[in-house]
């Protein structure tokens, strides 16, 4: 059963379909790897094994009459505890809210299923997603599966891990500052954070930072999940038309030509030697094995860590009367009750500011644009740190802001909202820890940027690299429902 569990969702999909490999059989493994490792990984929150495999009947079932297809035929997903799936509970990270149940899915999770998918469960997250590590009151911590009691990053931390150590194939992430791409980076897999518009959201109209994307451990198996979620849908007036991508014919054509603009850092940011070193070894394939031509350029994005600080906290300051401050104790970070009181706190001359300074960033990097079809870059310029900290050890003792955001060199992006970027691993550090190369497209080239991606993970292979995680005992452990689980336990 391991062998299922190693097996891409394309390969999966494609043997469902092909009837050579039943539904059933693949949830049963999945399952079987999450009782093996995740009591120790704490990645899933909320398995219900009898929901899962009654739904792997059932699909098993219409596949034997023909009466079943889809891209994700008969693929296990997981989805970010921030995203509702119809009769899960979603708590945001919040033990006040574990009881919460969704009575409908979110426009992801709906299309996954509608594609052939079968969910499989929860995964862990920050208290409402507002850190880069990941960790909550409601389930504790996620483990990196490369190196127990490290940070696997968040805040989609438990998703990246779980695709990482082969508790499902893809999953569901969120990214208003960098949430997927992080941990995509830390843990080893690709993270992908289409153009804003692409795939709907449904955390509230003011945003224009969040974005939804997948994580998975290949460059097809982010583009297929991608094929199958992005597209407008009138939950989200801000959605825009999907890009149409075909994963089987627009990751087949190469990249021979393009004009790449490489740097090893952002103003504002410190990358570790080995870091720039793996980047500079992962830029030379575009030349050498790609065909592309790379020069040496960073945009002109100057250090927006005050532009970005007043527009995460007017974000999460909407989010404070979820949790009124007499219910707080024991239930959220201190660390989100400051970001929530500032954002509460701000004028409205701070938030035009803000947009101003953003709206230049913008200009400026469309400006950039016109003489480079991609850029390449570090994701980050650390590896993963031990998980007793939620942020780099060197920005101890330094201001709220500068711990939540002065170690995410993947923010920018965010800003730059219709830039679409994905994080694919490039190798392991002098630490054994894994590194992310991201690659930026201009606005809304979600195409051309998959395309780069998939050319460069042809290029240069990482699916032999696994992480050592294995089976053992932890204090985290997945909320579980059915004859396997019995009850719950966190």
């Amino acid at each position: 059963m391991t062998e299922i569990c190693q097996m891409t969702a394309t390969e999966m999909a494609a043997e469902v379909t092909a009837r050579s490999l039943s539904p059933v059989e693949v949830v049963q493994a999945h399952l079987d790897r999450i009782d093996a490792v995740n009591p120790r990984l704490g990645a899933m929150v909320h398995v219900d094994q009898d929901a899962v495999l009654a739904a792997a009947r059932s699909l098993a079932d219409r596949v034997a009459r023909a009466e079943a297809s889809g891209p994700l035929l008969g693929v296990p997903f997981g989805i970010k505890d921030l995203d509702d799936v119809a009769g899960a509970p979603t708590s945001y990270g919040v033990p006040l809210l574990m009881g919460n149940i969704a009575s409908k899915s979110s426009v992801v999770a709906e299309r996954m299923l509608a594609a052939g998918g079968l969910y499989l469960g929860k995964t862990n997250s920050p208290e409402l997603g507002y850190m880069g590590a990941c960790r909550c009151h409601a389930f504790g911590a996620t483990q990196n599966p490369w190196r127990h009691g490290f940070t696997p990053g968040g805040s989609s931390g438990g998703s990246a891990a779980a695709v990482a150590a082969g508790l499902c194939p893809v999953a569901d992430g969120s990214d208003g500052a960098g949430s997927i791409r992080i941990p995509a980076s830390l843990c080893g897999v690709v993270g992908y954070k289409p153009s804003f518009g692409r795939v709907p959201a449904e955390l509230g109209f003011a945003q224009t930072l969040v974005h939804h994307g997948p994580l998975a451990r290949s460059v097809a198996d982010a583009a297929l999940m991608f094929s199958v979620v992005e597209g407008a849908h009138a939950s989200d007036p801000r959605s825009i038309p999907g890009c149409g991508i075909d994963p089987r014919i627009d990751l087949a054509r190469d990249v021979r030509g393009l004009r790449v603009a490489f740097t090893r850092s952002l103003p504002g940011f410190s990358v570790q030697p080995d870091v720039a070193n793996r980047a500079n070894e992962a830029v030379a394939a575009f030349v050498e094995d790609l065909g592309c031509s790379v020069e040496p350029s960073a945009p002109p994005c100057g250090d927006l860590i005050e532009t970005m600080w007043v527009l995460w906290q007017d974000f999460y300051g909407r989010f404070a009367p979820l949790i009124p401050p007499e219910l707080a104790a024991g239930q959220v970070d201190d660390d989100l009750l400051e970001l929530m009181s500032g954002g509460a706190a701000l004028g409205a001359a701070d938030l035009h500011r803000a947009d101003a300074e953003r709206q230049l960033m913008w200009s400026q990097l469309i400006d950039w644009f016109a003489d480079f079809d991609l850029l390449v870059l570090p994701t980050l310029g650390c590896t993963a740190f031990p998980g007793d900290r939620d942020h780099p050890p060197q920005l101890e003792g330094l201001p709220l802001r500068d711990r939540i955001l002065g170690w995410l060199m993947t923010y920018p992006f965010n800003l730059a909202a219709p830039c679409p970027v994905i994080s694919v691993p490039c190798g392991l550090g002098d630490d054994g820890l894994p590194v992310g190369l991201s690659i930026v497209g201009r606005p809304w080239d979600d195409i051309g940027v998959l395309r780069a991606a998939m050319s460069f993970e042809r290029a240069r292979p990482w699916h032999d690299l696994k992480p050592p995680v294995a089976p053992g005992p932890g204090s985290v452990q997945a909320q579980r429902k059915g004859s396997r689980g019995g009850g719950s336990s966190s």
